[in-house]
């Protein structure tokens, strides 16, 4: 009965001791926040925190807003294509032998460049020098046996003058005269074939290119045109690019292509930050691939310093057309909104304004403005954020900065990165 009443009274204890430490908790807060709330009741418009201080824009503050501006100026601007290139070699040569036998000579490095004509390997010559001794010797044979037939002729014809002999005599002779000409001149031609199959035993370069890795090592029998290459080479220098264009973008380039104008085109590496060389367009596909609506291109490098390899894919940069006097503005002057595309242009120096406009291409720095601004409007680039159409700003920004042109921008990186498929040749828009 005793241990009943001692667990009852421990019991009551701690829920008294809990109802205790609820109530300190609920008077700290009180406390805490009490005051905090009374100071904000109290405080002047635009103080809120324990600082007293309201951020700019926010919190009823009246302030002027601080923004960056920087003008609309008028210049020329580069309307590139982009797309995802191949290069592939002008030519490219699998170099085998035209005869069979050992190969007993490499006259050539891995990876070195060659010239049309340079020795490449050599087969073992001495089976063909005697086969041509032997078509020689059996031309000289049958020289002379048509050399003796034609003196008989001309000694048969002098007695038929005689009439000391028949005319069918002198055919006879005349017929056989023909039979040795005939024979010598296959002679001829079986001396010309061997002298032709000893050429074959140097095999030499077709083309000028760079050597691959060769296939066979000295001292492997070789077969005449077998499947196994001595080497590949390829032409390096010109080289060409393979890409394809979307159909919707083909009318300015076809129309400058056609006019004969040469249209410049930047082979940049894969991640699109480093140029490697620069070329022309060159060729054109004779029809649209159904299946993507693309147009396939090649262009043309001289690649002189070699940095570019056959199979390698690369972003190609057409220069499609120059935008010639257009308004540009800076593009992160350019906002966003449900009735379209605005920017805040500057309405004197104190205030700004919310200017709708008509954009066009963009490269990512500058966008073409086609309506809404003109030559030295200033929009706000920074601070956007807190502003509003008739909002006070002040500019913190020094008036000698201006953006960049495309002129300029053309000396570090082109327009429009990053598009690959069947929109790699759209030019970035920002839309209308």
């Amino acid at each position: 009965m005793v241990d009943h009443s001692m667990q009852s009274s421990s019991r009551n204890s701690r829920r008294w001791l809990f109802g205790l430490l609820v109530l300190l908790v609920i008077a700290g807060l009180c406390w805490k926040f009490w005051p905090s709330g009374a100071a904000h009741k109290d405080a002047p418009a635009g103080h809120t925190g324990k600082t007293g201080m309201a951020r700019p824009g926010f919190g009823g503050s009246t302030g002027p807003v601080p923004v960056r501006v920087a003008p609309a100026v008028l210049g020329e601007f580069p309307v590139y294509y982009k797309a995802l290139g191949t290069v592939t070699a002008l030519n490219t040569i699998n170099v085998r032998s035209r005869v069979g036998g050992e190969l007993v000579k490499i006259a050539f490095e891995e990876g070195q460049m060659v010239k049309a004509g340079d020795l490449l390997a050599e087969i073992d010559p001495r089976s063909y020098q005697n086969a041509l001794l032997q078509a020689q010797g059996t031309l000289l044979q049958n020289q002379a046996q048509l050399k003796n037939a034609q003196v008989d002729v001309q000694r048969y014809r002098d007695l038929y003058a005689q009439d000391s002999i028949a005319k069918q005599t002198l055919d006879t002779a005349e017929a056989l005269v023909l039979q040795y000409q005939g024979t010598v001149k296959t002679n001829q031609g079986a001396v010309d074939d061997a002298k032709l199959n000893l050429e074959f035993t140097k095999i030499r370069a077709p083309i000028s290119g760079r050597v691959g890795l060769r296939q066979l090592d000295v001292g492997n029998l070789v077969a005449a045109n077998d499947t196994t290459a001595l080497a590949v080479i390829t032409q390096t220098q010109p080289i060409s690019v393979a890409f394809t264009l979307p159909e919707n973008t083909l009318e300015t380039v076809l129309a400058r292509y056609h006019a004969g104008n040469k249209l410049p085109v930047e082979a940049w590496d894969r991640s699109d930050v480093k140029k490697q060389a620069v070329g022309v367009l060159q060729s054109l596909d004779n029809q649209i691939d159904v299946t993507t609506g693309t147009l396939k291109f090649k262009a043309r490098f001289d690649n002189k310093d070699q940095a570019l390899f056959p199979n390698q894919f690369v972003n190609v940069h057409l220069l499609a057309d120059t935008l010639n006097n257009v308004v540009l503005a800076p593009s992160a002057a350019i906002q966003f909104g449900n009735n379209g595309t605005f920017v805040y242009k500057l309405d004197g120096d104190k205030k700004v304004k919310v200017q709708p406009l008509v954009v066009g291409d963009t490269d990512g720095e500058n966008t073409v403005i086609k309506e809404g601004l003109a030559a030295g409007d200033r929009v706000v680039l920074e601070g956007t954020d807190r502003l509003k159409d008739g909002s006070e700003i002040e500019v913190v920004n020094a008036s000698s900065e201006v953006p960049t042109t495309p002129t300029e921008h053309l000396q570090g990186k082109p327009a429009a990165k990053g598009e690959t498929g069947a929109d790699a040749g759209k030019a970035q828009k920002v839309g209308s």
